[in-house]
């Protein structure tokens, strides 16, 4: 604790630098004023990365390589952003296959980058370790399943992209090349293994007892009547929105807050809005497998889900289910396409879509000049659009814990910002937290 010289004698200033076990570099700074939070900024301070100015003067299949290398746990949502973007101004119709095949690899990072955030970032939290090295001493089966459960969606996506991390075949119009059947059918084992370490994965989340929080969040979400939402649908929230994925503007803006370095996302009311697997099971539950409908249904949890930002787990380990479940599927049906991608033609204009990364909503935009390269882009992730309910909630929640040990307010708001598995980078330590108190 530090004295703070001067200011209001009621005021009270959390201070936690060096948020863990997240993707990136952040910190969180609250000031409680006369019991209430009259502050919570979570505040980003990574470098320019400038992405969106790399991509200028590059052709479309060069922006969805380069735009891959944003993140290493979630590079195939930005290629599948950027590519739909430029199918649809092109008007590039893809095989069936290709279709399939493209919600095959984000069934593949669904299931490592859920497996990671479950397993070696978000329950150490529940079960009281600082770490999953910690906590493998104790439960050592259980982050065994999760590096499992992982490696099989890194082996897929290794077998469809190329590599592991930022895969290399996605092209407008198809891939470089298809893979072969005999290899896809080979991951059948290892799937139906996935798939039921993922339902097990229900019953360890919902074996995790939250700190008792709910708030009433608006939830955002794409929204496809055929199937769970990952490369196509609609925007939708669930106070009647209803947009095309191009038009990701027309509701919500991007603003510069003097606390980050990194702009965050409002509608256009200005208020905050949440993405992600809490957001998708609330909006799209009708529309998940049936394995893993059966899943939700049997845990009760729909409302909880809704409510609590810390049983954004159970959502996560439903989702593990869905995508497990659908990758099976769809290697069975599998077909080789004809030709591994279809031809096009370049052209100039606005190219925009947006599909559901892990961590929720990801849009792109991309102005295409005469000469059918880049004039300027417009990337907007998950963590950015989630960065106002994340401090909403911090806000809300801070009340409950001030009076709390330090260490053990610390760990529940590392924990709630945790269940949000921000990509602060795009989000890898934590909260060290200091208290600063007015003199009376």
């Amino acid at each position: 604790m530090h004295e703070v010289k001067g200011g209001r004698t009621s005021d009270l200033r959390f201070q936690v630098q060096n948020l863990t076990r997240v993707e990136g570099e952040g910190s969180l700074h609250l000031l409680v004023r006369d019991g209430a939070v009259a502050e919570a900024h979570l505040q980003i301070f990574e470098a320019p990365r400038y992405f969106e100015a790399l991509v200028a003067g590059r052709t479309p299949n060069e922006v969805i390589d380069i735009v891959s290398r944003i993140c290493g746990i979630c590079p195939v949502a930005y290629q599948m952003s950027a590519v739909h973007a430029f199918e649809d101004l092109l008007g590039v119709e893809v095989e069936p296959t290709t279709r399939a095949l493209r919600r095959l690899l984000y069934c593949a990072e669904w299931i490592e980058s859920h497996a990671l955030h479950i397993y070696l970032l978000h329950a150490p939290d529940f079960l009281g370790y600082p770490s999953a090295v910690e906590m493998a001493k104790d439960h050592q089966q259980l982050v065994a399943d999760g590096l499992r459960l992982k490696q099989v969606g890194n082996h897929l996506l290794a077998l469809l992209g190329g590599r592991a991390i930022h895969p290399v075949s996605v092209r407008v119009g198809g891939w470089s090349r298809a893979p072969r059947k005999a290899r896809l059918q080979a991951m059948q084992p290892a799937l139906h293994e996935a798939l039921r370490l993922a339902r097990a994965t229900v019953d360890v989340a919902l074996s995790l007892t939250p700190p008792v929080f709910e708030r009433e969040p608006r939830l955002v979400a794409l929204h496809n009547p055929r199937e769970y939402p990952m490369n196509e649908g609609r925007i939708i929230s669930n106070d009647g929105l209803n947009l095309a994925p191009q038009a990701w503007g027309e509701a919500f803006h991007e603003i510069q807050v003097p606390w980050s370095n990194a702009l965050q996302a409002r509608g256009s009311d200005n208020l905050p809005y949440l993405l992600g697997p809490a957001a998708r099971i609330v909006l799209d539950n009708e529309q998940l497998h049936p394995l893993a409908r059966e899943a939700l249904a049997a845990s009760g949890a729909l409302e909880s889900i809704r409510v609590n930002p810390y049983r954004s787990i159970v959502a996560r380990a439903i989702e593990l289910v869905h995508a497990t479940a659908d990758a099976i599927d769809i290697v069975d049906a599998y077909v080789p396409p004809e030709r591994p991608a279809v031809e096009w033609t370049a052209r100039p204009g606005t190219a925009a879509w947006a599909t559901e990364a892990p961590r929720g909503l990801l849009f792109h935009r991309y102005e295409i000049g005469e000469d059918g390269k880049i004039a300027a882009a417009t990337i907007v992730p998950p963590t950015s659009q989630n960065q106002a309910a994340i401090e909403a909630d911090v806000a809300a929640f801070a009340p409950r814990v001030l009076d709390l040990p330090m260490d053990v307010a610390t760990h529940q708001l590392e924990q709630l910002i945790r269940a949000y598995d921000p990509c602060i980078s795009c989000a890898t330590h934590f909260l060290d937290l200091s208290i600063q108190r007015a003199p009376a």
